[in-house]
């Protein structure tokens, strides 16, 4: 028997129909389920896999903005023929016309099962990570070019404007009223100036991250200093912020002689985004990496248990962002705005503008001044931080906080502003003016993606529509035929999304196929630390199980997900300064725990830590007992 281990698209879609039939037959019958999979089957062979992750997202985009009642909903301008006397498309038109009128509009009564399984269907394929092609990557570099010059554009008027606010009163006002542009840039200073009062931004903890580097060194190579900025040493000195010791520096003062103090550049790469086009990433200089992550962890600890952003800037809880669009999404009292190239679009002029001095003239110190280009050419860059950079999330976060906050009309619109990155809520009376002052500051506001009438709010991976959650699963991840870890952890993750939303079709089908391909997988009642299904009894009387007497229990052996270790033993100096980076703040919190060991465990376990790596995307499935 051979089993086949490939898995179909138009399957995927064809289990996702007949789970909507199931549940939703009086509306959805044999006749609409038959006529609409031919459809998707017909399209397909004409199209290619760009009818699922172009025009069906395409219809989405069109349905949501008729959800926010933006636009009317056209099936004809869309490519769809539509239904009799109607605008809506034929295509799904048995739930369209259950939450639009014939015109496009919405109904005063809309359903919300229609909605989700209208949005589920359409944008299933939208975040497929399919192989993007030469000219959607050039299109990125052009629009990461092109954002440059606007910036450039734009930069007198905003040192023109810090002129203007350094010469005007600069005590806080004392009530609302409108503003002018100088008024609002002052406010946002002041309140900057009162978030940094007691911040020191030499009081940090440098350290590398785990991503790629502008100067590709290894990780280990990354502690052996060959270049560090003479702009970025002369704030963070060397023997201080870049050596363990000042015995670290006498040691290696023959070394100190040859480090370079040029300042290199940032490096432009591609990475797979979706089905729309690549990522663009700057990966930092390796000396500039290791201060922006100390300062940037600074930054975000301060704005987290500061009284005037806690409540209000988040970098790591989405929930207050998710909870604000459901609720919104009923009441209509809030609404969601979505930045435009929001990492590209803050300029080091407008930081400049509404940071302290103390702080701006630090963080520009730790800043790339240049990027390079897949093609090799050096570009200046404008923007103060682009993506790569661990500053660029912290200081966007806080530059939109503090003038959509300056610019508010009362107390009661500042306490409804919620910040997670580019990802913003505001109260719905406020929604108009505040796109309109963050774009004076050059801010785009992607009005695509917001959301400011209607019943339909999105904001940070939260999809809501009259109080429902209308989140659709998203597949991003392309199958693979051959065993892949990745593969296999975000399939069984879509399966049980799946299973989660009662679409049980569609899940066995997913199931299907991974049990070809990987044999048995392990169901969550195993309570196993692995990835496990939501449901698969037959499988779990497929898979070996032992009992353990040392643990007193009974382990299955189950495919989990490993990466393999490098142990690099460094340099003595090297590797205590690797301890300092990243394992003496859990030593210190761990205080309690270490007293029970000797000294020779703790030097033990200290040095296993700071020599061994684990090398990125070298992850691999393994067979281990649970």
């Amino acid at each position: 028997m051979v089993v086949n281990k490939s898995l179909d698209e138009i399957e995927i879609i064809a289990a996702l129909l007949n789970d909507v039939y199931t549940s939703h037959g009086a509306v959805f019958n044999k006749r609409a389920l038959r006529l609409t999979l031919e459809k998707v089957r017909q399209r397909t062979r004409s199209e290619g896999l760009g009818f699922l992750t172009k025009t069906l997202p395409s219809l989405g985009k069109a349905f949501d903005k008729a959800l926010s009642n933006a636009t009317k909903l056209s099936g004809t301008k869309l490519g769809f023929d539509t239904l009799p006397d109607s605008e809506l498309p034929r295509f799904l038109g048995e739930f369209f016309s259950l939450v639009l009128s014939p015109n496009g509009d919405l109904l005063p009564n809309p359903c919300n099962n229609s909605v989700r399984i209208i949005r589920q269907i359409l944008y299933l394929f939208y975040k497929y990570e399919l192989p993007y092609s030469d000219e959607q990557e050039q299109q990125v570099l052009s629009q990461f070019e092109k954002t440059e010059e606007e910036l450039t554009a734009l930069s007198p008027v905003l040192q023109n404007l810090e002129a203007t606010v350094a010469n005007s009163y600069s005590t806080r006002r004392k009530r609302f009223k409108a503003l002018t542009q100088v008024d609002i840039a002052r406010e946002a200073k002041i309140l900057l100036s009162s978030v940094f009062a007691y911040f020191d931004p030499t009081d940090i903890k440098p350290r590398h991250g785990p991503g790629a580097v502008a100067t590709k060194q290894r990780l280990w190579e990354k502690f052996q200093w060959n270049n560090v900025s003479g702009r970025l040493s002369r704030m963070y000195p060397l023997d201080a912020y870049f050596y363990a010791s000042l015995s670290h520096v006498c040691d290696r003062l023959d070394t100190l002689s040859r480090i370079s103090e040029d300042d290199l550049s940032a490096r432009v790469i591609l990475v797979p985004k979706d089905s729309r086009g690549p990522r663009l990433i700057s990966c930092e200089p390796v000396d500039f990496q290791w201060i922006q992550q100390g300062l940037g962890r600074a930054i975000v600890e301060l704005v987290e248990r500061h009284p005037l952003t806690k409540s209000n800037v988040f970098f790591s809880d989405q929930s207050h962002n998710r909870c604000a669009a459901l609720y919104g999404s009923a009441c209509l009292r809030y609404s969601t705005l979505d930045l435009k190239e929001a990492s590209d679009r803050v300029s080091t002029d407008l930081v400049r503008l509404l940071f302290p001095s103390h702080v701006f003239t630090y963080l520009e110190a730790a800043r790339s001044l240049s990027t390079v280009l897949p093609d090799g050419r050096v570009i200046k860059l404008q923007k103060f931080a682009p993506m790569g950079s661990c500053l660029c999330f912290p200081i966007m976060a806080l530059t939109v906080w503090a003038i959509l906050t300056a610019a508010a009309p009362d107390t009661d619109t500042r306490e409804g502003i919620l910040v997670y990155g580019d990802d913003v809520i505001v109260p719905t009376a406020y929604a108009a003016n505040a796109m309109e002052h963050l774009e004076s500051f050059g801010l785009k506001i992607n009005r695509d993606k917001s959301c400011i009438s209607g019943l339909f709010r999105e904001s940070c991976g939260m999809d809501a529509f009259n109080g429902a959650d209308v989140t659709p699963v998203r597949l991003r991840t392309v199958w693979s035929s051959t065993p892949s870890p990745d593969v296999y952890t975000s399939w069984i993750s879509y399966a049980n999304s799946f299973y989660d939303k009662r679409l049980y079709r569609t899940y066995e089908y997913i199931v299907g196929k991974l049990v070809s391909l990987y044999g048995p997988i392990p169901g969550k009642d195993m309570l196993l630390t692995c990835p496990s299904l939501r449901e698969t009894p037959e499988c779990e009387k497929k898979i070996r199980a032992r009992f353990n007497t040392k643990l007193q229990k009974v382990e299955y052996r189950v495919r989990c997900v490993s990466s393999p270790e490098i142990i690099h033993v460094m340099d003595g100096w090297l590797m205590l300064l690797r301890y300092f980076s990243e394992t003496s703040s859990v030593a210190q919190s761990t205080t309690l725990e270490y007293r029970k060991h000797s000294a020779s465990d703790i030097y033990q376990s200290g040095r296993s830590a700071v020599s061994s790596y684990t090398k990125r995307s070298t992850s691999m499935l393994v067979y281990r007992w649970r």
